[in-house]
């Protein structure tokens, strides 16, 4: 009884609409079994992964500790040792999704491997390797990952362009949301106006919502009401934003699939808070969670499946307007959150290679 609980729990935020991702990927994962089941089971329809998910899994997972000496000899570089030890364990879940991939025409099982993070001030180096990565990886459920600063944005419409599924990662502000978006349609008008499909190309926009709460309630005072408001309002008004946005009519007349929002970063930071706040907040249609092993199965414990999204914007509104009022400023913390993001995956990057070395 206990188990159709559990199970009942994930699936019914499917049937709200939203899908569930894991935010996770190693090889123990796909050979144990766990990922096949969560799929199976859970109803988990995608997975996510950056440098810092795979520096975790290369130092702990004894299967990549094994396969590293051959790779030393066969590969001359740290980078391609690296890829030569994970991209096949993305094409393999590539291959769990696939059915679902091909179930959903297109909309949900797709697996996120992330360009190097050392070209995100580089528009045409980032074209170039998220061209690379794609055909690389060669599966139609792949999505490539590009940070989402001014020269990810860029290289967002030239890579939707080529006509390559893409995930645009720490996003933190409305100003990058709106960016993101248009990018994405520019990408798109540019393969109408020359006559190719627009069909089956898939793109998300990863909201980060946890750091945040972190950053926004380190200018608060203790006993402040707002603390912990700022990221779920912020979300909740972007999402508002977003189904209120009829733009994308004239590339869904041509069988586009819609920009989703995915919540990311929603593992809470403190014990006090409740463990699946950031899961339970941001429920709703046409959206996408991803979500860590440990807020997964916290959720699958006794997380609540009921809609949060659009119910109340106007009390959101009011939230960043008291923040404001308080001097401060999300779109400042939004750009000073997307520099410390890009070092943190810098710094995993560069400590996952050295592991191959």
């Amino acid at each position: 009884m206990n188990n159709m609980l559990e199970y009942s729990r994930l699936q019914a935020v499917g049937a709200l609409g939203q899908q569930i991702w894991l935010d996770n990927l190693s090889r123990d994962l796909l050979a144990s079994g766990q990922l096949a089941a969560l799929i199976a089971n859970d109803g988990v329809q995608g997975i996510t992964s950056n440098p810092a998910i795979f520096y975790q899994a290369i130092q702990h997972d004894p299967a990549y500790r094994a396969a590293l000496p051959l790779l030393r000899t066969a590969h001359a570089t740290p980078e391609a040792r690296f890829e030569a030890l994970v991209i096949p364990d993305v094409q393999r879940a590539c291959d769990l999704f696939a059915p679902l991939y091909d179930h959903s025409d297109g909309r949900a099982g797709f697996v996120s491997f992330e360009v190097s993070p050392r070209l995100a001030h580089d528009v045409s180096a980032t074209v170039t390797e998220a061209r690379r990565l794609w055909k690389l990886i060669a599966r139609p459920n792949a999505m490539i990952k590009i940070p989402a600063t001014p020269a990810g944005i860029a290289a967002l419409e030239e890579v939707t362009y080529a006509g390559i599924n893409v995930n645009m990662t720490l996003i933190f502000s409305a100003s990058q949301v709106h960016a993101v978006r248009t990018a994405h349609r520019r990408g798109l008008a540019r393969r109408l106006q020359d006559t190719l499909s627009v069909q089956r190309i898939a793109s998300v926009a990863s909201v980060f919502i946890s750091r945040i709460d972190v950053a926004v309630d380190a200018l608060l005072a203790p006993a402040d009401p707002l603390r912990g408001q700022a990221a779920i309002a912020a979300a909740r008004i972007a999402y508002a934003d977003w189904k209120n946005d009829s733009g994308f009519g004239v590339f869904a007349a041509f069988g586009a699939t819609p920009q989703w929002l995915l919540w990311a970063s929603t593992a809470t930071k403190t014990a006090a808070e409740r463990d699946v706040r950031y899961v339970e907040g941001l429920i709703g249609p046409d959206t996408i969670n991803t979500v860590p092993d440990a807020t997964l199965a916290a959720f699958r414990d006794h997380g609540v499946a009921e809609v949060a999204l659009g119910t109340n914007v106007e009390a959101e509104r009011a939230v960043l307007a008291q923040l404001a009022h308080q001097g401060i400023d999300l779109e400042t913390i939004g750009q000073q959150l997307l520099a410390a993001g890009l070092l943190q995956f810098e710094q995993a990057f560069s400590k996952l290679l050295a592991l191959t070395e």
